[in-house]
């Protein structure tokens, strides 16, 4: 059964138990009988008895079955490959899911087709049993809710429960996946620091992460050194900054305070479409108009600008991110109350006092986290300083030079066939947690920022 017919059918059995239930609500109150709660409450409260064990099940027994039919399926090997190598033995594996679900060619296919005619009957075994206990549970909870219903019953309380029920589950849910993620990576990071150290790591002013396959070749010992990586990360992102912040800021004010609903109906959302244009585009548009029109004004003024610079990229991307600061601060300032605007006028305030000294000040915490947000979209931005500003790790603070940041970094070690065992690939895993501390520290500081202005201003 694929997705969305799963999907689909759970979609009927929900409005078919809300129905159901309603009805038999609504034969309490035409018995001449009252309710405790409202029909809709009866029929919700029905609908999550029949849907949510099933759904649960169906859940957990997805997360489950495919390790239990890889430890079936890998304890069945052959001889010939069950002695290679965890790495090798993941790949065979691979090759016999893709046995089992298409008609796949490879060298081993003679080999493993006895593996992947198992695999595909676990694999329909796992479906059977799976959507069987899932309509035994169905009607297990329809039969539990049925007898249930009654007019004294308080549905509106259970539904209620169940719902805070799923809203915990689904919050535990996103902090666990967090919590995941943060421990892979740190769990990689640590098997890159036992290679290299953490000193050279942070302080060191030499990026080049070539190891060498054999011990007599040349280039044996790479440099990992990320201080190049983090200011070149910084240069870029601290120009688009200089570009966003203020233009972003002053159309927020602008559409805010002085334009027209008329210019506004029309000027807000050309500006956000911004926000739309993939980055490839503007990584074409730094590239070839952007890079070669600041180096032709350099070369006019007598200065040399490198054809892949730090100033088109920081020019492009600040560009890429005005949609951010401007449109979220033009909510925020639009949402400031109108009674201060009002006892600001009465004052004898003119319209830029009024701005400067009251507006800005009450809206300054949703400034910050516009800000914010566009800061994090710079630093995570990859593909315009691809295609602008070039792989080359240079300890610079230039803006007319060549650099590279982090995530160009990370992605140049990740591409194509690389060995996880290898520091030069697990070098991404601890830029990646660099990465995280430096924008948990950058968060840490404006939500100190938003407490301190929003207790002012509440």
């Amino acid at each position: 059964m694929s997705l969305s017919t799963l999907f689909t059918v759970a979609l009927v059995v929900v409005i078919l138990a809300f129905y159901t239930g309603q009805r038999k609500a609504l034969g309490f109150r035409m018995g001449g009988g009252r309710s405790h709660s409202l029909p809709f409450y009866h029929g919700s409260w029905f609908a999550v008895c029949v849907l949510l064990p099933a759904a649960l099940f169906l859940l957990l027994w997805s997360v489950g079955d495919g390790a239990v039919i890889k430890s079936i399926i890998l304890a069945d090997l052959p001889e010939p490959f069950a002695s290679q190598s965890k790495q090798e033995i993941l790949l065979v594996y691979s090759e016999i899911t893709q046995l089992g679900q298409s008609s796949f060619v490879s060298n081993n296919a003679a080999a493993l087709a006895a593996s992947g005619k198992e695999f595909q009957a676990l694999h329909s075994l796992s479906a059977q049993l799976k959507y069987s206990f899932a309509s035994v549970l169905v009607l297990i909870g329809a039969i539990y809710g049925w007898t249930r219903l009654r007019p004294h019953f308080n549905a509106r309380v259970k539904f209620e429960g169940a719902v805070r029920k799923v809203l915990f589950l689904s919050a535990s849910v996103a902090i666990l996946t967090t919590l995941g993620i943060i421990f892979s990576v740190l769990f990689e990071a640590l098997r890159f620091f036992d290679s290299v150290s953490i000193v050279d790591f942070i302080f060191g002013t030499h990026w080049s992460p070539q190891m060498s396959i054999r011990e007599d070749q040349v280039g044996s010992s790479g440099a990992f050194g990320a201080v190049p990586l983090f200011v070149g990360t910084l240069l870029i992102s601290a120009i688009a900054m200089l570009v966003a912040v203020p233009v972003g800021l002053m159309s927020a004010i602008y559409l805010s305070e002085y334009a027209s609903r008329r210019f506004r109906a029309w000027a807000k959302p050309l500006l956000e479409v911004l926000a739309g244009i993939p980055t490839v585009v503007y990584g074409f548009f730094a590239a070839i108009t952007v890079a070669p029109l600041l180096r032709n004004v350099g070369e006019t003024l007598g200065l040399s600008v490198a054809s892949e610079s730090a100033l088109a990229v920081g020019l492009v991307m600040g560009v890429m991110i005005i949609p951010f600061v401007s449109s979220l601060s033009d909510d925020v300032i639009n949402a400031v109350p109108q009674t201060m605007r009002d006892g600001s006028y009465g004052l004898g305030a003119t319209r830029s006092e009024t701005i400067r000294q009251v507006i800005i000040p009450a809206a300054l915490p949703g400034i910050v986290g516009s800000v914010l947000l566009a800061v994090s979209r710079a630093i995570g931005e990859t593909m315009i300083v691809v295609m602008a500003a070039g792989l080359s790790a240079r300890l610079t603070v230039n803006p007319l030079e060549a650099v590279t940041t982090v995530t160009v970094q990370i992605v140049t070690l990740l591409v194509g066939d690389q060995e996880f065992d290898s520091p030069k690939t697990l070098a991404a895993f601890a830029l990646g947690l660099m990465l995280f501390i430096t924008t948990l520290c950058l968060n840490i500081i404006a939500l100190h920022i938003v407490r301190r202005y929003r207790e002012q201003y509440d």
